[in-house]
């Protein structure tokens, strides 16, 4: 599984108005609800389970990207989206700048082990400069 499966032929892209990680992930999911690609009722779990992990270490990886994920039963498949934003999101990320892109991630519960490589995987592509001006340009 690489970036394209993850994200789709019309991967969701949201204009993120927030200023900060938190915000930006509830930003990104209330557009999962209102895309039906999530329940509604189940947007404050799922919420609370991303923020716990990213507040365990942050994912903005650097270079302008924020990786937040989670494992949870509440969705059976991998649900991804990306959130962009001008002005940047402060999100804690290992460079100490703010993040342009964030791509949140949602994998279910029984498959989270199995989509860890891919995600680490995808993570070291956004690392090589070739590949993230690539990516950059799909989605800015």
């Amino acid at each position: 599984m690489d970036l394209d499966d993850l994200l789709g032929p019309k991967p969701i892209v949201v204009d993120l108005r927030s200023e900060n990680r938190w915000d930006a992930i509830d930003e990104i999911i209330n557009h999962l609800v209102v895309g039906q690609k999530i329940n509604a009722e189940n947007r404050e779990a799922i919420a609370k389970s991303v923020k716990h992990r990213e507040s365990s270490m942050s994912t903005g990886i650097g270079f302008g990207i924020g990786f937040p994920h989670a494992s949870t039963d509440l969705v059976p498949n991998v649900i991804a989206a990306v959130g962009r934003s001008q002005k940047g999101v402060q999100f804690d990320a290992l460079d100490g700048k703010p993040v342009h892109l964030v791509l949140l991630f949602l994998v279910p519960a029984g498959e989270f082990h199995k989509h860890l490589n891919t995600l680490a995987n995808i993570a070291k592509l956004l690392h090589r400069d070739d590949f993230r001006d690539g990516f950059w340009r799909r989605f800015l």
